[in-house]
């Protein structure tokens, strides 16, 4: 049903880690795509998803990270560590540089694994489509919303099918609203003859390795609102001091003020996840955990939010 999008830096694999009974529970199928030379934690979080009874599919030939040019090591911790294990699948990465005989051959080497396809940014889906005919009713096919669109997608319906769609629009921090729209996709994916759907979380598909000082810091949090027709939206908690790359933790401190302030206010639609509770402590010890914990939570929070609305 729900297919969350990681790239597999160090706070995407712990969320997964953390979240792995919530994940396997509801039937949420993680896709992560491994960014970092070592695999030790990805290694980690697989066998956290399959501790827990749950499901993931992992990229093997990933577009970004350390793993771009070549993804046998990935490859070769499918084989060693999960060989016939059903539940983590290889994804394989449809970019535009890619033929459709470089899919086959990707898709031959990883019959073991049950490949996936993920569909973001490939140009021959008619030709691929034929030539994966007689597998199709048994595959998955993974559509980032913004490189497949109707008609791509149609050449796959003998499949299940994946819609996944970026929800967060990513800015400089200072410069973020107050609040947005984020996605109702989860309300209409069945509508758009989807069997499931997902998101790149509050991260977004605009990679960067790593940020620079934080001028101003942000905290994203989802919510569903029942007076919009369930459309989820984002708040965006931004500290007041923003023309200086120092103090994080005292910006952090004006943003969760501010998160802490609406939630109180009984007119947030935030639901009171885990998540939730725990920025409710960070406020009251005046703690401030680091940046990739606080994305962590918020992470957290979206899995969690999603989880309680599809029941």
């Amino acid at each position: 049903m729900y297919h969350p999008y990681f790239r597999g830096k160090q706070f995407e694999l712990i969320t997964i880690r953390e979240m792995a009974p919530l994940l396997a529970e509801k039937g949420f199928v993680p896709i992560i795509e491994p960014v970092r030379e070592a695999l030790g934690g990805l290694k980690k979080t697989l066998t956290a998803v399959c501790d827990a009874g749950g499901r993931a599919i992992v990229i093997v030939n990933p577009y970004h990270g350390d793993h771009q040019e070549d993804g046998t090591s990935i490859t070769g911790l499918l084989q060693d560590g999960f060989i016939g294990n059903d539940a983590i699948a290889a994804g394989i990465l449809l970019r535009s540089d890619m033929t459709v005989a470089e899919v086959l051959a990707c898709y031959a080497d990883h019959t073991d694994h049950n490949p996936v396809l993920v569909h973001a940014g490939f140009t021959a889906p008619k030709d691929l489509a034929a030539a994966l005919a007689a597998n199709m009713p048994d595959m998955t096919n993974v559509f980032v919303d913004d490189h497949a669109k109707l008609l791509y997608r149609k050449h796959f319906d003998q499949s299940d099918r994946i819609l996944v769609r970026d929800g967060f629009r990513r800015q400089r921090n200072a410069d973020y609203p107050a609040m947005e729209e984020f996605s109702d996709l989860h309300v209409t994916y069945e509508d758009l003859g989807m069997d499931g759907f997902g998101d790149f979380l509050i991260v977004g598909d605009v990679y960067s390795e790593g940020g620079g000082p934080a001028y101003a810091v942000a905290i994203h949090l989802t919510f569903i609102d029942p007076d919009k027709d369930d459309v989820m939206y984002i708040y965006h908690f931004v500290s007041d001091t923003k023309d200086t790359p120092t103090d994080p933790a005292g910006k952090f401190a004006q943003a969760l003020t501010k998160l802490i302030k609406k939630l109180d206010s009984g007119t947030s639609n935030l639901l009171e996840t885990e998540a939730i509770k725990e920025f409710r402590v960070l406020h009251e010890k005046g703690h401030f955990p680091g940046l990739g914990y606080v994305k962590k939570l918020s992470m957290k929070h979206h899995i969690e939010t999603l989880a309680d609305y599809l029941g």
